[in-house]
């Protein structure tokens, strides 16, 4: 009688998706966009998961304080990357569009201060609620304060 160790397939789904909920780390996720459709350039495109599991589009755009001023209402991400090109979220804030809205000079500085070269902007909340749901979703342990 030949030892045969049967395979459980309900054991085997559960530990997968037991996996997925220790994976609850803010991480990049690339999108690959469609470079030259119709002679256009590609779209600089990325998208973060957050601890809920939700994945929320962002735009790449250079940490310069014209590109800030032109934020609008948005969640805007710090990032900075390593050597191996792996993001890391530095910061995380909600713009508003009324005043007091935009982001602080100050936020930028802090931000550059921690290695950030990089803005992500989620511009697809409608609320600022919305907005502050995805900055709690997307929360850095030592986040730069707006």
């Amino acid at each position: 009688m030949a030892n045969k160790r049967a395979l459980s397939w309900s054991a085997a789904l559960r530990d997968l998706k037991d996996d997925r909920s220790r994976r609850q780390d803010v991480r990049e996720e690339r999108l690959r966009t469609a470079s030259g459709l119709g002679g256009a350039p590609a779209l600089a495109l990325s998208a973060w998961r957050g601890r809920s599991g939700k994945r929320y589009v962002v735009g790449v755009h250079g940490l310069s304080e014209a590109e800030l001023a032109e934020v609008g209402e948005a969640v805007v991400m710090a990032v900075r990357r390593d050597e191996a090109g792996l993001a890391e979220l530095v910061a995380v804030a909600a713009a508003g569009s009324g005043p007091g809205g935009g982001l602080a000079p100050a936020w930028l500085a802090r931000a550059r201060e921690n290695g950030a070269a990089e803005m992500h902007v989620h511009r697809l909340a409608g609320t600022a609620a919305e907005r502050g749901a995805i900055v709690a979703d997307l929360k850095v342990e030592a986040a730069v304060r707006a």
